[in-house]
């Protein structure tokens, strides 16, 4: 490798990374909008109650003056909860906005960084209901559930016979340890999240992830096993192996995956 081809591909990941702090800033301001809305919305809430509780202080014995008083802050206070009610308003919808519309376009991860991946041996397509032995510890083709199971990111192992329709389908299996550190699974579940046109990405734990490896990533007939978890290398596999399964299924069809 030159020194040019390093720098250029140390740029990159530099770059994906920024991308990365980017894409969680503006999660994090998303969410601030959120939190602000409710404060604002539990303070209006509090000046409506003091309002109606001001109110009631009226009695039939007090002065025109005292009454009039009274009525003039009971008044001030709901237009306080008035304003602050439309504040909150205000601050959900710029939190639903910012949520409306969000992708996570693959071409925005890591796609130049070398990666050591193994071309494994078809065994099959076949859809079954009946138990399967698969030939390889971690399976990347076979034969399979007649349904596959959502993108997404998950607590649970669902079995390696529908993960294996997934594969068919051109998505892109991200095993985890399930001792994996905290920092390290919000990042898959940020991953998660992205698409290539009908396929996705799955974030699964694995008892099966051999020793000495922290992920393991699949594709159909594809495996890549880290030792050590890289954004930029799953970044690449991601980009080089999404939707490259026998069995495309249309975006518009096979919206967020499962039951196919």
């Amino acid at each position: 490798m030159t020194h040019f081809t390093k720098k250029a591909e140390e740029l990159s990941m530099d770059m994906t990374h920024m991308n990365h702090m980017q894409m969680e800033h503006e999660a994090g301001t998303s969410y601030l909008w959120l939190i602000v809305g409710v404060i604002v919305l539990l303070f209006s809430i509090a000046a409506y109650i003091w309002a109606s509780r001001t109110q009631g202080k009226i009695l039939g014995h007090m002065k025109k003056k005292e009454r009039a008083d009274i009525q003039k802050k009971s008044r001030s206070l709901r237009l306080a909860a008035h304003v602050m009610m439309a504040v909150s308003m205000i601050t959900f919808g710029l939190f639903f906005m910012q949520g409306a519309g969000k992708t996570y376009n693959v071409a925005d991860l890591a796609s130049n960084a070398t990666i050591d991946v193994t071309d494994d041996k078809y065994y099959g397509a076949d859809h079954t209901e009946d138990p399967i032995q698969y030939e390889m510890k971690i399976p990347t083709s076979g034969p399979h559930n007649p349904h596959d199971i959502k993108f997404g990111f998950y607590t649970d192992f669902p079995g390696y016979n529908y993960l294996v329709h997934n594969l068919e389908h051109g998505d892109i299996i991200i095993y985890y340890r399930e001792n994996a550190s905290e920092d390290l699974k919000e990042h898959l579940k940020y991953l998660a999240k992205f698409r290539e046109a009908g396929a996705g990405i799955l974030a699964v734990p694995n008892k099966d992830i051999p020793e000495g490896s922290e992920v393991v990533v699949t594709a159909w007939t594809k495996t890549m096993k880290l030792d050590q978890f890289d954004d930029a290398k799953v970044g690449t596999f991601i980009n080089k192996y999404i939707n490259q399964g026998p069995e495309k299924i249309p975006a518009s069809v096979r919206q967020g995956g499962g039951t196919m």
